[in-house]
Order: C-alpha cells, then structure tokens, then sequence
C-alpha cells in the first residue's frame, strides 16, 4: 500500500509524490520497486492533488483509492488503504510516496526481515541509529484484526499498543529513514547526493 494523499503543506501545499528526481517522479519510482521486488498487489491512496496523482498512475496496474477526508489525517488514508486489500497474502507494506531513496533492493532487504521476524512477531520495521523508517510490514492476521476494530482504532495506535507484536529490525540502511517533508529535506537531499528533487510544474 503507497500512501500518496497528503497536503505537503510544509513544502507549500504540493504534491510531494510528485516530486520528480532524473526526470521521473517519486511515485513512479515507487511503482517500479515495488514491482521488481515481486510486490503482487499495489494498493495506492490519493486524498490532496487527487487529479494530478490519478492521472500519474492511470496507465499502472494499480488499484486507486481515494480518501474523501484526507483532512482527517494519515492513519485514516492507511485504514481506508488496507480495506482494498484483496486475496491471501503474507504481509503488506505500509510505504511512503515521498522516500526518495527506495529501491527494489531495499523492498527486498525488508521483505526477508519480515520473514526473519522472531516467531510471536506479526509487525516489523526498520530502525536507522535509533530513529524509525519505514515502510512498515505488517501480517494479514493484523490487518484483518485492525480493520474489525472501532475505526477509532489507527494502525499506528495498534502497533504503539501491542509492542509484543513488533520485531525491529536494525539497519544501517539510511534509505528507510529519508523522507521529504520540508524545503530543507530538498537541500539536505541535494547535497547529500548531488542529486535535485525537482517541484511539480
């Protein structure tokens, strides 16, 4: 699932999915790991910019949903999100359209943690020097139990809650912990790979 329904209004109220890097969008860069890691099922939230979003991913083979309430804040897109999940599946990830340094490579590293986890374990993600990342892998056995619960109840009040249900897994694989949310992440993003995150036209 790829979370692409925010306001980015830290960057001026833009789409930050958007974003483009070497003439290529974020979020179709998303879309490209995702698929060469073998991710079977790609569920992709719009909310904010939906029209310009949408229209990024009209012609992928993804399912679209879009939170009627993006106002309501990011836990609602990640419950709304894990509802269009279809079939049996292992875990899904719960990803961020706005990490620029994703990689196939890197979908893989989590997907063999996860299936490293320690037995009583149905949650993991990864921790960079003490700081968390993401994206966050998670079993159908909890998203089926998140979604019966009062939708009061978000993913990330479920995790907080059941920590015995979470194996962290330490990396120093700093691609899971930047993300773009300021103009500052632009220039720290710039500097430190000589590369330029491009606004949206």
């Amino acid at each position: 699932m790829l979370l692409a329904a925010g306001e980015g209004s830290r960057l001026g109220s833009i789409p930050k999915s958007l974003l483009t890097l070497n003439g290529q969008s974020l979020l179709t860069r998303q879309l490209a790991a995702l698929r060469l890691a073998k991710i079977e099922q790609i569920v992709v939230v719009t909310g904010y910019f939906h029209p310009l979003i949408e229209a990024e991913v009209k012609d992928q083979a993804v399912v679209v949903i879009r939170n009627p309430t993006p106002e309501a804040g990011q836990q609602s897109s990640v419950r709304l999100g894990l509802a269009q999940l279809r079939g049996s599946y292992d875990f899904s990830f719960i990803t961020l359209a706005d990490q620029p340094l994703l990689v196939a490579e890197d979908f893989l590293e989590l997907i063999s943690a996860f299936e490293q986890r320690r037995a009583s374990a149905e949650i993991r993600y990864p921790v960079v020097n003490g700081q968390r990342g993401n994206p966050v892998a998670i079993s159908q056995k909890i998203i089926s139990t998140i979604l019966a619960e009062d939708p009061a109840v978000t993913c990330r009040g479920f995790i907080k809650d059941h920590p015995q249900l979470v194996d962290q897994y330490h990396t120093e694989n700093e691609h899971f912990i930047v993300d773009i949310d300021t103009t500052q992440d632009l220039l720290t993003f710039q500097a430190r790979t000589g590369s330029e995150l491009k606004r949206p036209i």
